[in-house]
């Protein structure tokens, strides 16, 4: 039996946490075995138990407060991801063998780590060869997300991550509980963007022709390939939970002994339940 793992990433405070949290509630009312394990080792509070927390192998504090190595917060955060990956023993010791699992992994905020260092890749490979069917879950703050040349810099570290760890990913945007009603409204065309229509919303902040013919480059492959989509999440909406599981148990097949969907169809049904959440939250 195949295993389940998702990797919670995004910049730091886009609320990874929190979303482990939500959803770890969530599943737990729908009677659903999940657990969380904690892989950030700068973490100082988490309002949910954990199977297994990376600060039991190393922490950031300890690495920074050693004389020898003299690291700064952002450095002693890519030693402890280093020497965790020479060290996968723990994990497998700590996640065990049990079939069917199901894990969500909070994972650090440095974007360094699923860029340009191959730490979070190696986990990657390492899940795999353990059975687990990995799906990326990437986080942008929605609150960040309302004007359009911030959005493109969420696009571009979500197809970062995306690229460099070569497994599936959604990406989300998190509290949405949090906008006003008139935000909610404005973001509703970043979860599924015309890019040429980024291009006109940018013309008076990129003052540069190079800038403007690089961003016109960027809107493009992004919008000619459909590389990047994402769903809203609010923490206080079931529904809105209940539609981002949704998405990722199809993605690494989760439950694949239920009845098949064809792919149209789920898109189709996507769109509508997203569509149906901002007409309940715009009407209220």
């Amino acid at each position: 039996m195949p295993r389940y793992a998702q990797l919670v990433m995004g910049p730091a405070g886009s609320g990874k946490s929190t979303y482990c949290s939500t959803m770890l509630q969530h599943c737990e009312a729908l009677g659903r075995a999940v657990q969380v394990v904690n892989l950030d080792p700068a973490a100082e509070f988490f309002s949910y138990p954990v199977m297994a927390d990376i600060r039991e192998l190393i922490e950031v504090d300890d690495v920074m407060e050693d004389d020898s190595l003299r690291f700064g917060p952002n450095g002693g955060l890519v030693f402890c991801m280093e020497y965790f990956a020479n060290n996968f023993n723990w994990l497998e010791e700590s996640l065990g063998h049990v079939e069917d699992d199901y894990i969500l992994f909070d994972c650090p905020g440095q974007i360094e780590l699923y860029t340009h260092l191959p730490v979070m890749k190696q986990l990657v490979e390492q899940l795999q060869q353990w059975e687990f069917r990995v799906c990326g879950v990437f986080l942008v703050d929605s609150q960040f997300m309302v004007e359009s040349f911030k959005f493109i810099s969420g696009i571009l570290a979500a197809l970062s991550a995306m690229i460099s760890l070569e497994i599936p990913q959604i990406n989300i945007m998190t509290k949405m509980d949090l906008l006003s009603k008139k935000a909610k409204k404005e973001i509703e065309k970043y979860l599924d963007p015309d890019m040429y229509s980024m291009i006109e919303d940018s013309t008076n902040i990129l003052k540069s022709k190079m800038f403007k013919k690089l961003t016109k480059s960027i809107c493009g492959l992004i919008d000619d390939y459909g590389m990047v989509r994402f769903l809203p999440f609010d923490r206080s909406d079931e529904e809105s939970i209940n539609i981002v599981l949704q998405h990722i148990d199809t993605t690494i097949q989760y439950g694949e002994d239920l009845e098949f969907k064809e792919p149209k169809e789920y898109e189709e049904d996507k769109s509508a339940l997203v569509d149906e959440y901002f007409q309940d939250h715009l009407n209220e």
